[in-house]
């Protein structure tokens, strides 16, 4: 494997950040780490399994306050945005997972608990784990019947998934998976992103350039925007005439080079987050958000959202963000693997577009029909409302109190 990945480092400078990242690990580890200390262990591959278990890191944290928390990610997205998280006391790559590298860094680490998120699942870990009988909880996990774990070659992942004294899946259909191959220590929470989303609802939100930039006018927002959703916005800004209506555009790429060919596409006065101290945000229509860690705050001016990544093929962004704040939200019509999305465009509280025309008629739509833009918000908002509660669950299965 290390050496499948030195050769695409080549040409993927992800990869590359990934190895060399790596290469720290072990003595990163020994600098920050003694063998008296006693250690938490929490494992994400990336960015959103971060986010979906945090609510549980969060509670694990206040109970185990003297613990050192010992965070991991396998992907360089993960670790560079949240490689100073609170959360945690060391923060580092998973090295290759290989059996030497297994056993270093449990000697290192000896965590009293451990807590993997979704399916990040590496064999030579786990299998290291349950030798040395460490205490190990998989959450938030959903498992489809085309993966390895449930297939005549996926052996080696499948005895892995036995390492986890207990697995919390989202939904029915993961535990049933589970059950064909006799893994029965298995509970139904749901998903940790509900509660993760609602504790958005007790932080304060307020942006005051957001504020004055909406200038309490109807605010669209779109929400990690790759460049063929930023093209829907490009033709309905330039060719609609709803000059009393702001948009924000947060691009999930914010290279200069695709800002600016944003900013210039657009016919109407726009500002970019960097800029906004030098500009008369009230005159501005569009505000385009050319920073990272704002998005769940931003969301909660909006009253509509649409969120990006389904209209092409990159995978739907985080649409519970948005949901969460009671407003209507549109996506593209490729989510097929996201159950959040079925579930919320079924109780008509999210709209999919396939092309510019769908998505001009629902935008049209929600913005001039009040009672139609209050009443999908408020069903996504039931909807999350509904679905909380995963935390409680796990943290009752490790004897805890819901702190």
């Amino acid at each position: 494997m290390h050496f499948v990945l030195q050769c695409l480092s080549l040409f993927n400078e992800k990869i590359k950040k990934g190895i060399l990242g790596r290469l720290e690990t072990f003595a990163f580890l020994e600098s920050k780490l003694s063998s008296k200390d006693k250690t938490l262990w929490f494992h994400c591959a990336s960015l959103g399994e971060y986010e979906q278990g945090l609510p549980v890191f969060k509670a694990l944290k206040s109970h185990y306050p003297t613990h050192k928390i010992v965070l991991t990610f396998f992907s360089p997205s993960g670790y560079d945005i949240r490689k100073n998280s609170p959360i945690a006391d060391v923060v580092a790559y998973l090295p290759l997972d290989t059996k030497r590298h297994a056993k270093r860094f449990l000697n290192i680490i000896n965590p009293e608990l451990i807590v993997f998120v979704k399916y990040d699942i590496w064999p030579n870990f786990l299998n290291e784990v349950k030798n040395r009988n460490l205490r190990a909880i998989l959450i938030s996990a959903s498992f489809r019947e085309n993966q390895s774990f449930f297939k005549f070659y996926g052996t080696q992942l499948r005895h892995a998934l036995f390492a986890f004294e207990h697995i919390f899946t989202q939904n029915e259909k993961s535990k049933t998976l589970l059950k064909s191959i006799n893994y029965n220590k298995v509970t139904v929470s749901g998903d940790t992103r509900f509660d993760r989303v609602s504790s958005q609802l007790e932080t304060d939100n307020t942006l005051d350039f957001i504020a004055r930039f909406k200038d309490n006018k109807l605010c669209v927002i779109a929400g990690s925007t790759w460049p063929e959703d930023d093209t829907l916005f490009i033709n309905y800004i330039n060719s609609e005439n709803l000059k009393d209506i702001k948009f924000i555009i947060a691009p999930h790429n914010i290279k200069t080079n695709q800002i600016t060919n944003l900013k210039e596409k657009l016919n109407t006065k726009t500002v970019l987050f960097s800029e906004k101290e030098d500009e008369n945000l009230e005159k501005a229509q569009v505000f385009i958000v050319n920073t990272i860690g704002l998005l769940s705050k931003i969301y909660s001016y909006a009253d509509i959202a649409y969120v990006g990544g389904a209209f092409g093929k990159t995978g739907l962004h985080n649409t519970l963000e948005p949901a969460v704040f009671g407003i209507p939200i549109i996506i593209g019509k490729n989510h097929s693997k996201f159950p959040e999305a079925k579930a919320m465009i079924d109780n008509f509280g999210m709209f999919d577009v396939s092309n510019q025309q769908e998505f001009n008629t629902i935008l049209n739509a929600l913005i001039l029909n009040q009672e139609k833009r209050l009443d999908s918000g408020r069903k996504n908002s039931d909807y999350i409302k509904q679905n909380k509660g995963a935390v409680s669950q796990i943290l009752h299965y490790l004897q805890l109190p819901n702190s």
